[in-house]
Order: C-alpha cells, then structure tokens, then sequence
C-alpha cells in the first residue's frame, strides 16, 4: 500500500539521479536548465535578472535548479494521489 506522503528524501533521491544542461546568458541575463529524470522525463526551471550586468551563472544555475526541484514535488504529488485515488 502507497504511503500518503512525498518525502524530501524522494525528491532528493530523483534529483540525485537525473541529468542537467545548463544554458547560460540567453539574451545576457537568463539561465535556463533541463533536468532529464531517471525515467526518462525532462523538466525545464529558469531564471532571470532585470540588468545582464548582475547575471551570476551560479546564482541562476541554482535558482533554476530550485524550481525544478519544486516541480518535481508537484509531480510526485500527483503520482502519489494517483495510486490512492
């Protein structure tokens, strides 16, 4: 029987196990980063400055990074009221 939680521990293990590319400086100021998940699922979380002369590609790589991670607690959310629905 399916648990009724999403554990940090499960989104950390998919984060742990997916791919990522980073593209950087798209029109100077923004950072854009797809996550490949280990089925195979691809997740895309941004990034972005007003002034192309504050971009700090750390910065935006972890930003970007931070919203995937949100998505994917959402879509672990979703797979989990699934299985108990």
């Amino acid at each position: 029987m399916a648990t009724n939680t999403v554990t940090k521990e499960q989104v950390q293990e998919i984060m742990d196990n997916s791919e990522f590319e980073v593209i950087h400086k798209v029109f100077g100021k923004q950072c854009i980063v797809v996550a490949k998940l280990p089925n195979g699922f691809t997740v895309v979380g941004e990034s972005a400055c007003v002034d192309p002369s504050n971009y700090d590609e750390t910065i935006g790589a972890n930003i970007a990074k931070a919203r995937i991670e949100n998505k994917i607690w959402e879509l672990e959310g979703y797979k989990l009221q699934n299985a108990l629905s």
